[in-house]
């Protein structure tokens, strides 16, 4: 039974009798390097220096893994754990901030299958705001859904106890090894990185996992991220969506409700996974059909607003937008809607005849900054009204009353 707890206390239940015995920890992605590690492993736990009665092997659902990699560790990796006794904790979180906490979806030395998603998932939390994840900078998507849980987890279990953690960073990783060391604040804690001190790269692992199971081992990753195309391996998450069209069309209407409301919000940087599918290939129509069929539900007319901002001290602030819902219906009505009012206005409208978004800028996004950009859009109705904190005080500061209005009435 899934359990649930707030950070950083644990009201519900009590730590375990045998928590204070815990002194190791196995951080478990599903992928091929953790998963060739864990193999590995329990040929000869002893050997390995470790003792599985005082080790726990955490994983965090993201809520978007592949089908193909969750069935491989119910049919390989799960009857081993269960083999060996091992503690195999499944964490999740239970919505956007810390306060909402985390659920242990399970912890038994018997798993009988990998939950897939928790109560709130990283998919929830984009679709919810309209967004994609971003290449740029470090991959906040995975700390959200992964590493906070399990630090929250992890602090409640040893609380400043010394532990260390295993992770699965392969040989051609010594630059996460790096970076662990230097972001780690978590009392207590000590990472090792035995892939690396084995100098197991990505092939290798591989090739143990085909000849200890006679499978090539995917790598584990969420269906919408956009590390693929930075990690030169495009072709093959492509082909893999088209192996899964359904998936993809999902992935698709999430990837233009974003752009819908911010059209550099591709899922690859400069490439969208839209333009990347040839109508004309067949596993490509089958995946455009998909989207199609994703995109048969309500939609909402938005009012988006941003704001590009400089600190005192001249340098660009975060920036700040404000999102709120005008209307709902189906989407050719809405944007009948909208080119009717934009025209009255003399505001032009973009239409995308084949998917149904039309937008329209009352206060286009210009190039210097601090600017303001003002948009109505249609897109899926799947994005909640929110707006950043002082949004409003900044918007009157910056434009004194001089934006231009579309009025909707």
């Amino acid at each position: 039974m899934p359990r649930t707890s707030a950070c950083p206390q644990l009201p519900l239940f009590g730590a375990a009798p045998c928590d204070a015995d815990i002194d190791t920890v196995i951080s478990w992605g599903l992928g091929c390097d953790s998963t060739a590690y864990v193999a590995r492993m329990l040929t000869n736990p002893a050997a390995h220096g470790i003792n599985l009665e005082r080790t726990v092997v955490l994983y965090m659902a993201t809520g978007s893994e592949w089908p193909e990699t969750r069935l491989l560790v119910e049919k390989f990796m799960l009857p081993l754990l269960r083999k060996h006794r091992v503690r195999f904790v499944q964490l999740a979180r239970n919505g956007h901030l810390r306060a909402d906490g985390f659920t242990v979806l399970d912890d038994s030395r018997h798993p009988d299958q990998l939950f897939a998603r928790g109560p709130w998932t990283l998919w929830d939390d984009l679709e919810s705001v309209g967004t994609v994840p971003q290449q740029a900078g470090t991959r906040k998507c995975s700390l959200w859904a992964k590493g906070d849980v399990g630090d929250w987890w992890l602090g409640q279990l040893f609380n400043g106890r010394p532990f260390r953690q295993i992770m699965g960073f392969n040989a051609d990783e010594e630059g996460r090894r790096f970076g662990d060391q230097v972001a780690s604040k978590m009392p207590g804690r000590t990472g090792e990185f035995p892939l690396i001190d084995w100098g197991w790269d990505r092939q290798q692992c591989e090739a143990y996992l085909m000849e200890r199971f006679g499978v090539l081992w995917p790598k584990s990753y969420c269906t919408f991220c956009c590390f693929p195309a930075s990690m030169g391996a495009l072709p093959a998450h492509l082909e893999r969506m088209r192996t899964h069209p359904d998936l993809a069309g999902e992935v698709l209407r999430l990837e233009y409700t974003a752009m819908s409301l911010n059209p550099n919000a591709k899922l690859y940087g400069r490439k969208s996974l839209l333009g990347l599918l040839d109508p004309a290939q067949p596993r490509d129509r089958a995946c455009l059909d998909a989207f199609e069929r994703e995109l048969d539900m309500p939609w909402a007319l938005y009012r988006v607003r941003r704001l590009f901002l400089l600190s005192d001290e001249g340098r660009r602030r975060p920036v700040m937008r404000s999102t709120e819902r005008i209307d709902l219906g189906r989407p050719h009505q809405l944007a009948r809607r909208l080119v009717s009012i934009s025209q009255r206005h003399g505001v032009e409208v973009e239409h995308d005849p084949a998917y149904g978004r039309a937008r329209a800028w009352t206060r286009p996004r210009g190039t210097a900054w601090p600017m303001a950009e003002d948009l109505f859009t249609t897109a899926p109705a799947r994005v909640i009204d929110k707006q950043d904190t002082g949004f409003e005080r900044e918007w009157n500061a910056l434009l004194s009353g001089s934006a231009a209005q579309l009025s909707l009435t």
